[in-house]
């Protein structure tokens, strides 16, 4: 059975949702998006303090690194959402977009006219802020982004704390300068998520050229010769593969790690590697699942004196009252997003832009894997990573099957320059729970113990700790040396009608949360495709 389109979109994450929501403007466009998992009908997705229930579970692929040789052998749970939005559905809001070096830096890899200047249209394209606007800031966007309406005390805390060790106020990470600390923009409007679900593809849906189709696991690219034609797809179990057909092009959108595992399936990647399992090669890309960058978060958490913390809100009683408020007045403590504070700041003095980014929770044990305080009490968490890691890893597969996870090796801390940043994260963390506006509600500090006090101590710590920020990208970059995938209009090198629409295609990773990047790359694209840039 086939179906006729003129796109056919891989992937209804943060990237998907705004390709379908810009290609189906056109109303002579026929655009078919497909995704993997259900709706975003969730209540816990909508609800901004829901991101922490979201790191496990039914709307994640459930997946675990391969052993990390350099971190334990500790296989790390990697959160990956199977929803539609993505992760803009089940991240914690958090709406920063990187230093503006980052993207020069990606000119200098390849990447023409995807520099800072040329890339800040689709950042103020994409962007609906409710109190920020001018020459960095769009306010008719379809990514609502706002301000929180009630920060935690201890959040406020935070940021003074910061300023006492010299970290000055900075209240926009969007702007002209990133280093400070400050209370973070979240992706949020009206008091409630937005992700691209929500902002682009939810307004879309009523469009009669737009088609949506979820539950489909995709099992690969069909071409005829060097062309993609469509996408071979399964919807529900025990049914037949059905192909939807692309007149134009096939955008894949599938994220950083459901990418080069789709684009391996169908025989485009190393040649090897797909040999080794009985893929017959369409397309000899070395690159495609290597160059895997990630930020490598190591936290840092303190016992309360008192229950000032999102953790009260556990307590039945509590919880009650607060669903109560936000369900009669939208306000409340379901509203914050529990990552409500960051900074950005140095390890290294003499770094030309910060290396360093914290982010603060006003709770303990919020994610998955994170180390919590003893029951009954409240706490705080601190989470900081390096911006710009050197170390690279891979995203290979299991075998040819594609139900079969990939096997995802982030390498974490593998180069010395990433361990050295990060435990200097960690003792700046240290030093900022020890300063009197947040100390004087702390106490005490559980993770790391007091006897963590020397260099050997805090890399122990590192890597005993440190995890996933859930920023996977690069694994298909773009460029023109033999390790890309695409070209700088995101086409695949080597084949025709075939683009990749996501953050599998930054040359290197920013120095920041990743889900506005990836949702620029979309809008980008969605106008390289439609002839407008």
């Amino acid at each position: 059975m086939e179906t006729g389109f003129d796109y056919v979109i891989v992937g209804g994450g943060s990237a998907g949702c705004v390709m379908a929501a810009r290609l189906s403007e056109n109303p002579e466009a026929r655009v078919c998006l497909i995704e993997a998992g259900g709706r975003d009908s969730h209540p816990l997705i909508h609800m901004p303090v829901g991101f922490a229930k979201m790191t496990t579970g039914p709307l994640t692929w459930g997946l675990t690194t391969a052993p990390q040789r350099h971190a334990n052998n500790r296989e790390i749970p990697y959160a990956q959402a199977r929803v539609l939005g993505g992760g803009s559905s089940i991240n914690a809001e958090v709406f920063t977009r990187g230093h503006p070096s980052d993207y020069d830096r990606w000119v200098e890899e390849g990447a023409e006219g995807w520099g800072a200047e040329e890339v800040r249209h689709y950042f103020r394209k994409s962007e609906g802020n409710s109190i920020l606007s001018g020459e960095w800031h769009g306010t008719d966007g379809p990514l609502g982004v706002s301000n929180l309406p009630h920060p935690n005390v201890l959040s406020r805390a935070f940021v003074q704390s910061c300023q006492e060790i010299g970290i000055p106020h900075n209240p926009d990470f969007n702007g002209p300068h990133q280093e400070g600390a400050g209370l973070y923009q979240t992706t949020t409007r009206d008091n409630r998520r937005c992700s691209t679900a929500v902002g682009y593809l939810r307004p879309a849906l009523s469009r009669p050229n737009l088609t949506l189709l979820i539950g489909a696991a995709v099992l690969r690219l069909v071409f005829e010769g060097r062309r993609a034609v469509g996408v071979e797809y399964v919807l529900g179990k025990g049914r037949q593969p059905v192909v939807a057909r692309a007149a134009q092009e096939v955008l894949v959108t599938s994220g950083a790690i459901g990418t080069p595992k789709l684009m391996m399936l169908s025989g485009i990647g190393p040649a090897d590697h797909l040999r080794s399992h009985g893929i017959e090669v369409m397309q000899d890309l070395p690159g495609v699942g290597q160059n895997l960058q990630d930020h490598f978060g190591i936290d840092i958490v303190a016992e309360l004196k008192g229950h000032e913390s999102l953790d009260r809100y556990g307590k039945p009683h509590w919880m009650l009252w607060a669903g109560l408020q936000y369900a009669l007045f939208r306000s409340g403590p379901v509203t914050s997003n529990v990552v409500e504070a960051g900074a950005f700041w140095y390890a290294d003095r003499d770094a030309p832009c910060p290396d360093l980014q914290f982010h603060f929770l006003a709770g303990a044990g919020a994610e998955a894997g994170v180390p919590s305080v003893p029951k009954g009490s409240s706490g705080i968490t601190l989470n900081s990573y390096t911006l710009r890691p050197k170390s690279r890893g891979t995203v290979t597969l299991r075998s040819s099957d594609p139900r079969d996870a990939p096997v995802v090796d982030p390498n974490f801390l593998a180069e010395p320059e990433d361990l050295r940043i990060s435990t200097e994260g960690i003792r700046i963390s240290r030093e900022i729970f020890s300063q009197h506006s947040l100390g004087k509600y702390i106490r005490e500090t559980r993770f790391p113990a007091a006897n963590v006090r020397t260099q050997a101590d805090y890399e122990a710590y590192a890597r005993q700790y440190g995890r996933t920020s859930y920023h996977p990208t690069c694994t298909c970059k773009m460029g023109r040396d033999e390790m890309a995938v695409v070209d700088p209009q995101l086409r695949v090198h080597g084949l025709d009608g075939l683009r990749i629409c996501d953050s599998s295609v930054m040359p290197s990773l920013v120095g920041s949360n990743t889900n506005a990047p990836t949702i620029m790359i979309a809008e980008r694209a969605s106008d390289l495709i439609r002839g407008n840039r």
